[in-house]
């Protein structure tokens, strides 16, 4: 495969020029080693849930069942509600470490502290808590008890973060089509028990467990670890910095932050600033730590700390040889990024017991010795340094101007600049006047199936040409940071007149002295929460349903089984979600019909939609997004 038919990205073009040239592989070498893929896994129609199989269904002919006769429709979609329920998973681990770090501070057991009082106060409030006069410790131990009770427990309780949050005719949807969840922990057991052999046969009836789980994910997994981490760590701001590989330096300790869980990027992020003067001690400038993926994203937008690249470019800032030490915890981390890290120089240190990769060190990471582990980590870069050969260290001279960290409360505050009383409405008024055409979430990951960046950055321009606001979370939000769209400057050369004259407004009032950027950075994977929050606050303003709002969601390149978590949460919320590749179903026109059809919609009153071409998927979203502002009557 040519180096321009797989990433967009300068610097990653270089060091895949780099790395071709000293022979070691990458992602898209062992895509191409894959090739041709499995046809029926593909398709999604190859079962391995019991010992008489592996089955496989022929699409054209026999076999048409698996030995214990499921059918090609079966296995879809009980392999599609196993991925959903691993990406469920995911994301409800993760909130629940946030939560159990709120609930050792509260108890003051561990060496972290409550950033957003305001935030805490807020979440407890709308849980029913009394928090006039009252300590935060003590505050912060009843929140985090209540957030421990979406995981488990007895009985047909729901979750409390959804009652609490999700708008009440969502809320009166899913009941109706008895898809309402019980506790997390409960239904991500269903699922994986709903799918063993000899259960549950019916497509439709799987399907509406799919959509289950996507709910479980939106509010045990992403709005409960967005929430605790905001109370933790602070509720984002708007911050400047660099993005590519660019941001690594040649005469400082580049320490990289990698993954997806903030309470051991944090301490690595402090404990580096804090060392800065060993290091220079060492021989080195300083200490300069980097982010790759949601990790990466957290400290972004918290610290202000660049990010080097999104999930496909993670082996690449290792070829730099300017890498002296990268530390990972969970999710989308590579097994060869110690190989590769081994061709050229530094360590990987592994640090959660659920992710050790061979080849890496192992630092364990807990909470109670959080900070001793990560001036451990922090030292052990400082002597990788020392080993660097500098004649090996190559650094590609790309990087762009990014702002990002743009919560919910950001967004509000900017506005609240052009109307202190009333903050929605500029937003809403500009929608009405079609200054704004309506908004694009871009979400997700990389897929080496897809030229690395292309299909989020050539979809976005297409969209904010067309006065269309798009907010970004993940590695989309990374690959359009690389692309410059993060930046004010991206408003007057891309944005279409209405959107910009909107964005200039904002920016001005908020003394930016210039406009807000056309692409509003919201955060990592567990933040498509806070897209949420601001729908739900835009159809409560509006007086409408959010499957009403003149918006839509977008998995440009969707790689992980989170994506798929995340995107069928859009679905369940009512929003139309567009994806850059089909996910395995298209083995079933049942599934792949139902996913994509006016079934699906008339039920939860959101669908997918599968477009690989960008500018083709702009275009279908602005459709939709055209279709409902005629709806509402704007």
């Amino acid at each position: 495969m040519p180096i321009e038919n797989k990433t967009i990205d300068r610097a990653a073009r270089e060091m895949l020029r780099r790395t071709a040239d000293d022979g070691v592989k990458t992602v898209w070498d062992r895509l191409e080693e894959q090739e041709p893929q499995c046809g029926f896994g593909t398709l999604g129609i190859c079962c391995r849930n019991c010992l008489q199989g592996p089955c496989r269904i022929n699409p054209f002919g026999q076999p048409d069942r698996g030995v214990c006769g499921a059918t090609a429709d079966t296995i879809v979609a009980r392999n599609l509600l196993r991925s959903l329920a691993g990406g469920t998973a995911a994301h409800v681990d993760h909130a629940y470490e946030a939560v159990e770090a709120l609930h050792k501070l509260s108890e003051g057991n561990v060496n972290y502290e409550i950033k957003d009082e305001a935030k805490l106060k807020e979440i407890a409030s709308k849980l029913g808590l009394e928090t006039e006069n009252k300590d935060m410790g003590e505050l912060a131990k009843e929140v985090a008890a209540k957030a421990f009770e979406n995981f488990g427990g007895h009985g047909s309780e729901g979750l409390g973060w959804l009652e609490a949050w999700a708008p009440k005719e969502r809320i009166d949807t899913w009941a109706e089509l008895g898809i309402l969840p019980r506790k997390a922990d409960r239904e991500i057991r269903e699922a994986m028990h709903q799918t063993t052999m000899g259960m549950d046969a019916d497509p439709v009836n799987l399907l509406l467990s799919c959509l289950k789980q996507g709910i479980v994910d939106g509010f045990a997994g992403l709005k409960l670890a967005t929430d605790m981490q905001d109370i933790i760590f602070g509720t984002p701001k708007p911050v400047q910095t660099e993005t590519n590989l660019g941001v690594l330096k040649e005469d400082h300790v580049n320490i990289i932050v990698h993954g997806h869980v903030p309470l051991l990027s944090e301490k690595v992020v402090e404990w580096a600033r804090k060392l800065n003067n060993e290091a220079k001690d060492a021989g080195a400038a300083g200490i300069n730590v980097a982010g790759i993926c949601c990790t990466g994203n957290e400290v972004l937008m918290r610290q202000g700390i660049p990010p080097a690249t999104n999930f496909l470019g993670q082996e690449l800032a290792l070829a730099t040889g300017a890498v002296d030490l990268m530390v990972v915890d969970v999710q989308c981390i590579m097994p060869s990024v110690a190989t590769v890290a081994g061709c050229y120089h530094g360590e990987i240190v592994t640090t959660m017991p659920i992710t050790k990769i061979p080849g890496a060190e192992h630092v364990p990471f807990t909470l109670e010795e959080a900070d001793e582990q990560a001036q451990k980590i922090v030292r052990r870069a400082l002597e990788s340094y020392q080993k660097r050969n500098m004649d090996k260290v190559y650094i590609p001279d790309e990087k762009v101007s990014i702002v990002a960290g743009f919560s919910v409360e950001a967004i509000v505050a900017a506005l609240s600049k052009v109307d202190a009383a009333d903050p929605l409405k500029p937003l809403v008024e500009s929608i009405k006047s079609g200054d704004i055409l309506g908004a694009v979430g871009t979400v997700g990951c990389n897929n080496a199936k897809i030229t690395q960046d292309s299909m989020h950055v050539e979809m976005v321009k297409e969209l904010i040409a067309n006065n269309v606001l798009v907010v970004a979370t993940g590695c989309s939000a990374h690959a359009l940071g690389k692309a410059g769209l993060l930046h004010p400057d991206a408003t007057v050369k891309f944005a279409g007149e209405g959107l910009k004259k909107v964005l200039t407004a904002v920016g001005e009032a908020a003394g930016l002295g210039g406009p807000l950027p056309p692409v509003l950075h919201m955060g990592s994977c567990v933040d498509n929460s806070r897209i949420g929050d601001l729908l739900t606050a835009l159809a409560a303003y509006l007086g409408v349903n959010v499957k009403d709002l003149p918006v839509a969601a977008s998995a440009p390149e969707p790689q992980h089984e989170k994506a798929l978590s995340i995107g069928i949460w859009a679905v369940a919320m009512g929003v139309l979600t567009h994806l850059g590749l089909p996910p395995h179903v298209l083995g079933s026109a049942v599934v792949a019909e139902t996913l994509t059809g006016e079934k699906i919609e008339s039920l939860v009153g959101g669908k997918f939609y599968v477009e690989s071409d960008p500018i083709a998927a702009a275009g279908g979203l602005i459709a939709h997004i055209k279709s409902k502002r005629k709806a509402l009557g704007i």
